[in-house]
Order: C-alpha cells, then sequence, then structure tokens
C-alpha cells in the first residue's frame, strides 16, 4: 500500500512564537506607573500622595510574580521588566522623593545620599537576579528595595502625618536615607517570609495578630507602616547579631568538649 503524507506532515514544523503574558505584566506594568506617578507628584510638591504611591507599587510588585507563579505564566522577559520597574519604583522614585521633600536644602549632601541610595537599589537588584538560584530563599541578602523604599516614603508619610515638613526633619532624612541604601547592599540577611504556607492552618493567636494589623493600618496608615518597615529593618541586625552570638557559643562549647 501506497502511503500518503498531508501537506502539514512534509513541511517542517513552523517555530513556536514567543509571546508575552499579558496578566503577570499588567501588574508589573501598573507597578512601574506607580512609581512614575510618585516621581511627578515629588515634582509637584505633593509628597503625600508620592509616599502613598511607592506603597501602591510594592504591592503591585509583590502581586505580579504570585499571580505569574498560579497562572504558570513565569518568563525570562517577565523577571528583566520586573526588575526594571522594581529600580523605578523602588530606586529611583524614592531617592527623588526624599531628595525633593527633605535632602534638597542640605546642597551636595543630600544630593549624595539620594544618589547612594538610588545606586544601592541598582546593586541590590542586580545582585539579587545573579545570585537567586544560589542563595537560601529562606532570608534575603541585604534588605530589600521594596523595604527599603517603604522605609523611605514611611518616614516622608509620617512626618506630614504630623505636620512636620521636611525641612525640619532634614538630618534625620539623611541618616534613614543613608541607612536605607547601605543596608541594600550589605550581607546582612532578613527573613523572606517565603517559606509561609497560608494553606495550613494557623493558631488563633496568628489570626488576632493579622486582624489588629489590619484595623490599627486602617486607622493609623503612616504610623503603623513606618512601624512596621522600620522594626523588618532592624530585624536583619538583630538576625546577624543572634548567629554571631550563636557561632561563637557552639565554638566555646566545642574548645570546652
Amino acid at each position: 500500500m501506497k502511503e500518503t503524507y498531508g501537506e502539514s506532515e512534509l513541511l517542517p514544523a513552523k517555530p513556536r512564537r514567543r509571546g508575552i503574558y499579558l496578566l503577570p505584566n499588567l501588574f508589573t506594568t501598573a507597578a512601574l506607573f506607580a512609581g512614575f506617578y510618585a516621581i511627578v507628584q515629588a515634582m509637584n510638591g505633593r509628597f503625600e500622595r508620592a509616599a502613598i504611591a511607592i506603597f501602591v507599587a510594592m504591592i503591585l510588585d509583590g502581586l505580579d510574580g504570585r499571580i505569574a507563579r498560579l497562572t504558570h505564566t513565569q518568563s525570562a522577559f517577565g523577571a528583566e521588566y520586573d526588575s526594571l520597574s522594581d529600580m523605578v519604583s523602588f530606586g529611583v522614585a524614592p531617592a527623588l522623593v526624599v531628595y525633593e521633600w527633605a535632602l534638597k536644602g542640605l546642597g551636595k549632601l543630600g544630593w549624595v545620599a539620594a544618589f547612594i541610595y538610588c545606586a544601592s537599589a541598582a546593586l541590590r537588584l542586580a545582585r539579587f537576579n545573579t545570585q537567586m538560584d544560589v542563595v537560601d530563599k529562606r532570608y534575603f541578602q541585604g534588605l530589600p528595595s521594596p523595604a527599603a523604599a517603604a522605609l523611605i516614603a514611611g518616614l516622608v508619610w509620617l512626618m506630614l502625618d504630623f505636620e512636620v515638613q521636611g525641612g525640619d526633619v532634614r538630618m534625620i532624612s539623611w541618616l534613614v536615607t543613608m541607612f536605607a541604601g547601605l543596608t541594600m547592599i550589605s550581607n546582612i540577611p532578613f527573613y523572606s517570609f517565603k517559606d509561609l504556607n497560608f494553606r495550613k492552618s494557623v493558631p488563633f493567636i496568628a489570626l488576632f495578630f493579622f486582624l489588629l494589623v489590619f484595623v490599627l493600618l486602617t486607622s493609623a496608615p503612616a504610623k503603623v507602616l513606618f512601624a512596621i518597615f522600620l522594626s523588618y529593618s532592624f530585624s536583619g541586625y538583630l538576625l546577624w547579631f543572634w548567629r554571631r552570638w550563636k557561632a561563637r557559643h557552639e565554638e566555646g562549647e566545642k574548645h570546652e568538649g
């Protein structure tokens, strides 16, 4: 019997086109827009809106990766696009917001601090992208750029909530900016919360704690957010000191044994 072949069987298979997944990249674009909006509002002197926009960018940035994993739409393009968006929203935007709000009056000292923060965010993101497959995923190496941005935005929002102008807290703003920038490029470990499994049952006290935080956020968002991210910024140093103390204690026990 003579075998026959269809035209589709004779022609070589066409290479599959590599598309761009729409849903997760829409969230990344929204986060990028929030960072851009923060810059525009800071240039117009609306610093409270600028600070809130940075927090919105942080929420959207946390959603895009999770949506990509849930819908199985991860891609190399999405990872690169997310890093570029993070650089704008958590690197450039916080630096310009705090500079326009408080650091401008310090002259060279002010813009140097803003640049150090911005450059540190770029270095932090580059290091994260190159080491994401070799580091312990339970901990970040250095303060994550969204948390650093939230610390600066939280400071601006908190001071405005107390009706304190940037010119009155220039040195405090300078110290917080330098602290956030240098902590980003440090080797201090920060808990990533990536090993938390929200599908498992939790104790009642944990549920009560989350409800309490939610209520406090709705009543005093500026105070609560700044307190949360300030505590997180120091948690890495406490963890580092605890690890050092534990290592020395174990080494001392070995020598005694």
